[in-house]
C-alpha cells in the first residue's frame, strides 16, 4: 500500500489530471488513454511476492524542468511518476512539460542564441566548458550510474563501467572538435574572393529514447554544443532522471543559461510541440520508425526544419561455417541480449550456416540458460528488467507469436518471477523469414536463429528488410568478410565483434532505420549551416 499511497500523492498533486504512468502511455499513441486514480491505486496495491531488492545508492535531486538555467515546475503544475522497473514502484514524481513549457524553453534557447554569449564565445572557451563537464561527470560517475540503473533497469556494472565512461569520453571528443570546425576559401573562376563558412544552425530540438538515456543525451548534445547551437531536449517519459542530473553538472561547468533546456514529458504533448515549433531550426530524434515518420511530418508541416532520424532495426548476425562455434555463440548472444535486448541495432536475426547450425543451436540454448537475470544492482547480474509494462507485454506477445507460427522454443519463453518486468532469456530455433519474430523489431531478450546454406542466399535474406541499421559477420575468411561487408545494406557492419560505439565511429541507418549520423565528425554536419560568401575583387594580385 505504500506504493499506492506514493502514486496517489503524485496524482493528486497533479489535480488528478496528470498523464498516466509510463506503463500506460506510449509516444504519440493515438488514444492517449488516461487511468483514473482509483484504477492506478488498485493496480499498484496488489503487488505479488516481494523479492529483496538493493536500495539504490543515490538520491533523486532533480525532478523539475530545466529552463533558462533554472529548475522550474511545469506551467500546468502537473507531474507524472517515473517507475522502478524492478518492482513497478514509484521512484519520484517528475514535472510534466507540455506545449506551454516547450514554448518557454524555445524562447530561452532563442534568446541564448540570438543575444547570449554561447555562439559568440571563442570555440576554445566552449571546449573548456565541455571538458570541465566531463571532469565533473567523472567525479560523480557512480551516482550518475546508480540513477541510470534505477530509472532504466540496466545492470549497474554496465552503467558504471561502460556507459558513463563512454559519455565522458564522448564529451571530451566533442570538446576537441569545438575549435577545429572551420570553413575554407574556394578558388573562383573570376575576380572574386569566395569563403565557405560553417555556422551554428540555431535552436535545436532533440528527442531521445529510454533505452540508453545518458548515451543518447550525449550523442545529441555533444555535436550540437560543439558547433555553438542552443538546445531544447525532451527526455523519454520512462527515464527522465539522469539527464536532469548531468545537465546540472554541465551548468556547474560554466554553460550559460538558456543554452541547454530539458523538458520531461510525453510525446503527444511535449514531443509534438517541439517537432512542430516554428522557432526550432533543427530537429534530431532517436526512437521507433513509426514515431520517426510522425516527427518528420510535423517538422515538414511547420517550418520545414531539417531532421535527422535514428530509428529501428532488425539487424542480421551472420555466422559462417568457418567460425569457432563457441566464440560465435558468445558473440551472437551478446549482440542480441545486451541491454535486455533493448538496443536498436541488436543482432536480432541470427543467421547460421547449415554446417554448424545444430551445434550452434545447442550451445546458444545452453548460454541463454546460464544468463544471470535479477536485480541490476547485484554484482554479476547480466540482465535486469525490461523498461516498463508496455514493453514487457509486447515482448511476451512476440514470444507467443513465435510459438504460434511454428518456431521451436528452446529456451525461456515466459516472465521471470512475479514482480517487476523481468523476462527469461528466450531463444527460438527453426525461424523462417516470414515469421513475425523475424520481421519486426521485438526490442527484448528474444533470439531468433535462422539456417542458411550459401553466401548469396544469406545476403539476399539479410537485406530483405525495411531496416538497415546494423549487421554482424563472424568469419575468419577475409574474402567472405569483404563480400558481405560491401553487400549488406546497413549503416554499421561489425566484423567478429558487435556493439562497438567509440566516439569517433558514425552511427546511423539505411532505409527505414533513418537518415543522418550520430557520433564522429559526420554528426557535426547535422548542426551546421553552410554559407557561401562571394566578394568582388578589384585588381587582385592573384586569383
Amino acid at each position: 500500500m505504500a506504493v499506492a499511497r506514493r502514486l496517489a500523492s503524485c496524482l493528486l498533486s497533479s489535480s488528478l489530471s496528470a498523464s498516466s504512468p509510463r506503463s500506460l502511455t506510449s509516444l504519440f499513441r493515438g488514444d492517449q488513454s488516461r487511468a483514473s486514480a482509483s484504477e492506478v491505486l488498485r493496480r499498484f496495491s496488489t503487488a505479488a511476492a516481494v523479492e529483496e531488492h538493493i536500495t539504490p545508492p543515490v538520491d533523486v535531486q532533480h525532478t523539475q524542468l530545466l529552463i533558462n538555467g533554472q529548475f522550474v515546475d511545469a506551467a500546468s503544475g502537473k507531474t507524472f511518476p517515473t517507475l522502478d522497473p524492478r518492482t513497478g514502484d514509484v521512484i519520484a514524481c517528475v514535472a510534466e512539460g507540455d506545449a506551454e513549457d516547450i514554448n518557454r524553453a524555445v524562447a530561452a534557447a532563442r534568446k541564448a542564441f540570438d543575444e547570449g554569449p554561447w555562439p559568440r564565445m571563442t570555440a576554445y572557451e566552449r571546449s573548456r566548458i565541455l571538458l570541465r563537464f566531463a571532469d565533473l561527470m567523472e567525479k560523480h560517475n557512480d551516482e550518475i550510474a546508480a540513477l541510470e540503473t534505477w530509472d532504466n533497469g540496466k545492470p549497474y556494472e554496465q552503467s558504471a563501467n561502460i556507459e558513463v565512461p563512454m559519455l565522458i569520453r564522448l564529451m571530451r571528443y566533442y570538446a576537441g572538435w569545438a575549435d577545429k570546425i572551420h570553413g575554407l576559401v574556394v578558388p573562383a573562376d573570376g575576380p572574386h574572393h569566395v569563403q565557405v563558412l560553417h555556422e551554428p544552425i540555431g535552436v535545436v530540438g532533440q528527442i531521445i529514447p529510454w533505452n540508453f538515456p545518458l548515451l543518447m543525451f550525449g550523442w545529441k548534445i555533444g555535436p550540437a554544443l560543439a558547433c555553438g547551437n542552443t538546445i531544447v531536449l525532451k527526455t523519454a517519459e520512462q527515464t527522465p532522471l539522469s539527464a536532469l542530473y548531468v545537465s546540472k553538472l554541465l551548468h556547474e561547468a560554466g554553460l550559460p543559461e538558456g543554452v541547454l533546456n530539458i523538458i520531461s514529458g510525453f510525446g503527444p504533448t511535449a514531443g509534438a510541440a517541439l517537432a512542430s515549433h516554428m522557432e526550432v531550426d533543427k530537429l534530431a530524434f532517436t526512437g521507433s520508425t513509426p514515431t520517426g515518420k510522425i516527427i518528420l511530418e510535423l517538422a515538414s508541416r511547420s517550418n520545414l526544419k531539417p531532421v535527422t532520424l535514428e530509428l529501428g532495426g532488425k539487424s542480421p548476425m551472420i555466422i559462417m561455417d568457418d567460425a569457432d562455434v563457441d566464440q560465435a555463440v558468445e558473440l551472437a548472444h551478446f549482440a542480441l541480449f545486451f541491454n535486455q535486448g533493448q538496443c536498436c541495432c541488436a543482432g536480432s536475426r541470427t543467421f547460421v550456416h547449415e554446417r554448424v547450425y545444430d551445434e550452434f543451436v545447442e550451445k546458444a540454448k545452453a548460454r541463454a540458460l546460464k544468463r544471470i537475470v535479477g536485480d541490476p544492482f547485484r554484482q554479476g547480474v547480466e540482465q535486469g528488467p525490461q523498461i516498463d509494462e508496455d514493453q514487457f507485454r509486447k515482448i511476451l506477445g512476440y514470444i507467443k507469436s513465435g510459438t504460434d507460427s511454428g518456431a521451436t522454443l528452446i529456451a525461456g519463453g515466459d516472465r521471470l518471477g512475479s514482480k517487476g518486468y523481468f523476462i527469461q532469456p528466450t531463444v527460438f530455433a527453426d525461424v523462417k523469414d516470414e515469421m513475425k519474430i523475424a520481421r519486426e523489431e521485438i526490442f527484448g531478450p528474444v533470439q531468433s536463429i535462422l539456417k542458411f546454406s550459401d553466401l548469396n542466399e544469406v545476403i539476399r535474406r539479410a537485406n530483405a528488410s525495411h531496416y538497415g541499421l546494423a549487421a554482424g559477420i563472424f568469419s575468419n575468411n577475409m574474402d567472405t568478410v569483404n563480400t558481405l561487408m560491401r553487400a549488406l545494406r546497413a549503416g554499421s557492419v561489425f566484423v567478429n565483434c558487435f556493439d562497438v560505439f567509440d566516439a569517433a565511429i558514425p552511427f546511423g541507418g539505411y532505409k527505414m532505420s533513418g537518415h543522418g549520423r550520430d557520433k564522429g565528425m559526420d554528426s557535426l554536419k547535422n548542426y551546421s549551416q553552410i554559407k557561401a560568401v562571394v566578394t568582388a575583387l578589384k585588381n587582385p594580385a592573384w586569383l
